[in-house]
């Protein structure tokens, strides 16, 4: 039977909020404001946020009170360029590792985290608004962040995710929109695109209507893709509505849509990937291989300030339906929900300071799992329903004691309950796993003076495994392998700042992990396969520098700024039977971007960047190939026309390089092996942005 799919929900949005655009201007309406990397469009007063959502001032100085190693990334600094990924929007953060594959399909990894997945995000859990948008076993895809919908970006690196809860190895980051009281502007519009068909519109509209506040934002996305089959359509809508009854209490709810059709190029041979990159596979072909998602989300969020502290009291609701073609046909329906208190105190012991966090949440989600064989891209014989179900209870408690005024004492600890519930109704089988655990935090932070700042700390996490990995495609079919947590210690030293023309921040971690989950392709047509590794260790450094090396060039308050970013990536098993101590396949060694920034107090900048991996990675466990090492050379350049209007323009791999982004692990890799994505050829992008 051909698949019908219903009409994307984002272009009557979109209508929708161009119609908020035509109303006149209220008062209170949103500002711009705060320092960034490239030069402001508009230049007025810093927006003040409100209680649910701080201003980006506050944000960024709450993040950084942090005992250990975490990232800000105002959403401004890449405003003036082409953003349809997360790689376009976390490139510049230390210590993020994130390659395109295709669409906005991308590998996320933080310290190591979800290195053998070769698809969506593990050991990382994504928020948006501080609220979670993985799933309730933990899975989750890159689909549900747009870009043009932010404001900034909070990055948690390992276990100082606490601070909401989250106690994966990689961490969390919370991407933050605005409301109408943290908006650039009133209204904004934006038009780009490019190379490979690439197309993107997006609006936004903010008022501020007595104790009343609304925004709405919506973007829609085509892409021919540089490969063959490539071709993707996006719909993103995000709204969120205020209401301030009173001084101290603000109540705002959230809803979301997103909509994606995204067709799948496949994997290649090593060989077809750097001499035929824009081939698809045959796989990929013959199966009509695509991503249909429809995700809505639905959450509120209350908070009530005291005078010694502030109460947040989320809950939320996602529904998702997947179409999914590819080895056979996935077709899936689930809803997920969640409610998550959070207590932040502020408290005088024994005369010092003492901040205090005490949250809890409880999520709980069921899926309804149907496979079918694939005929080319449409459903035939049935071979799979099935039910996953997943339960998770969390307690956590992270507090602060300034036992000096500069030197602040950080305890924290994570207590969780989870339960996965599969039945394969096709086989007639049932089963279930189990998981409990209890993670304590331990750190310092020092501040010798203002914009100075250092931090040791250790931290314990534990990834409980999704149902990609518990409910496994073999040779009996789909089967439920109880897979055990992935458990770890981190020990991390590191400090940031700035000072006169110098700014960095650098941090040396190091993991110990016990039953690390990986995963190994046996097929290019079938999902890889999870594993509970021995011990195994993965450590690093992870680096962002920058020097003002230059001022007043043309005697007009003009600057010329290096930025350098490395990630030193050292992941490897330690005394495997198997495998020693090989490194683990999936990440480079040494990933570095260097940047060069010219900027006029005109509102003209220009930035080249050379992207450069020394060393490809392993492609196996076994040690046995590598992919090859690469260089990137790429330009941006933008000039604000007139108040409120910009325009940018950016090329990417100039020279038109032929690499490998990105690759599925495999236990040995053999010529033929099938498991990479090449990266995109040379491409030229161009935009517009007004705000008014």
């Amino acid at each position: 039977m051909q698949n019908r799919h219903p009409p994307s929900p984002a272009a009557p949005a979109l209508g929708a909020v161009l119609c908020l655009l035509a109303i006149p201007a209220l008062a209170q309406t949103a500002a711009d404001g705060g320092a960034t990397a490239l030069p402001a469009l508009v230049i007025q007063a810093a927006p003040e946020g409100s209680p649910t959502v701080p201003s980006v001032a506050d944000q960024k100085a709450a993040l950084e009170e942090t005992a250990g190693s975490v990232a800000f990334i105002d959403a401004e600094t890449f405003s003036q360029r082409f953003a349809a990924s997360m790689r376009d929007m976390l490139e510049e953060a230390p210590g993020i590792y994130v390659q395109n594959r295709y669409g906005q399909e991308v590998r996320l990894s933080v310290r190591g985290s979800g290195i053998g997945r070769s698809y969506h995000t593990r050991g990382v859990e994504i928020l948006q608004d501080g609220i979670p948008t993985n799933l309730a076993d933990g899975s989750g895809s890159f689909y549900q962040v747009d870009p043009q919908a932010l404001r900034s970006i909070e990055v948690y690196k390992g276990g100082n995710g606490l601070a909401y809860g989250s106690t994966m190895l990689g961490g969390a980051i919370n991407f933050v929109t605005p409301a109408a009281q943290t908006a650039l502007a009133p209204n904004i519009v934006s038009l780009s695109g490019g190379s490979f068909g690439t197309a993107q519109a997006s609006t936004q509209a903010s008022r501020v209507i007595g104790d009343y506040d609304f925004l709405g934002t919506a973007t829609l996305r085509h892409a021919d893709g540089y490969r063959g089959h490539a071709d993707g359509d996006y719909g993103q809508v995000n709204l969120n509505a205020g209401y301030r009854p009173t001084a101290g209490l603000e109540t705002r709810f959230y809803l979301g849509s997103y909509n994606v059709d995204q067709k799948m190029p496949g994997t290649l041979t090593l060989d077809q990937a750097l001499h035929q990159p824009r081939m698809a596979s045959s796989n990929a072909l013959s199966g009509n291989q695509a991503r249909v998602e429809h995700v809505q989300r639905l959450a509120n969020k209350t908070t009530w300030l005291a005078d010694d502290g502030q109460l947040d009291i989320a809950v939320w609701a996602i529904h998702k339906s997947l179409f999914h073609p590819i080895f056979e046909v996935l077709d899936q329906d689930g809803w997920t929900y969640g409610l998550a208190p959070r207590w932040t105190g502020n408290y005088s012991i024994g005369g010092q300071r003492n901040d205090l966090i005490l949250g809890a949440r409880a999520t709980a989600g069921t899926n309804n799992a149907r496979q079918f064989v694939n005929t080319h891209g449409s459903r035939g014989s049935q071979t799979l329903s099935a039910e996953q179900d997943a339960r998770n209870y969390e307690a956590y408690a992270e507090n602060h004691y300034y036992v000096l005024p500069t030197v602040a004492l950080m305890t924290g600890i994570k207590v969780f309950h989870s339960e996965r519930d599969y039945g394969n109704f096709t086989a007639g089988r049932e089963a279930s796993a189990d998981y409990d655990g209890i993670n304590p935090k331990l750190g310092l932070l020092w501040e010798p003076r203002k914009d100075i700042q250092a931090f040791i700390d250790m931290t314990r996490s534990q990834d409980v495994p999704d149902f990609s990995d518990l409910a496994q495609s073999n040779t009996l079919g789909t089967t439920f392998v109880p897979l055990g947590a992935q458990q770890a210690w981190t020990v991390e030293l590191g400090s940031r700042g700035k000072y006169d023309r110098y700014g960095w921040d650098i941090t040396a971690y190091r993991s110990v992990i016990d039953g690390e989950m990986l995963q190994f392709t046996t097929n290019g047509s079938i999902p890889a396969s999870t594993f509970n590794a021995g011990n195994t260790i993965h450590q690093g450094i992870e680096l962002g520098g920058s020097v003002r090396i230059l001022d007043d060039l043309a005697e007009t308050g003009d600057s010329l700024t290096v930025t350098q970013l490395w990630t030193w990536s050292d992941f490897r098993f330690d005394g495997d039977a198997q495998y020693g101590d090989n490194r683990i396949a999936g990440v480079p060694q040494h990933v570095l971007r260097t940047l060069m920034r010219y900027r006029h107090p005109s509102g003209f900048f220009v930035q080249p960047s050379l992207d450069w991996v020394p060393q490809g990675a392993f492609v196996d466990y076994a040690n046995t190939q590598k992919v090859p090492g690469y260089w990137l050379l790429g330009i941006g350049a933008g000039v604000e026309l007139a108040e409120g209007m910009s325009l940018f323009a950016e090329g990417r791999n100039l020279t038109d390089k032929r690499y490998v982004s990105d690759f599925g692990p495999v236990t040995a890799a053999a010529a033929g092996t099938a498991v990479f994505y090449p990266g995109d050829g040379r491409s030229i992008y161009g935009g517009l942005r007004v705000q008014f």
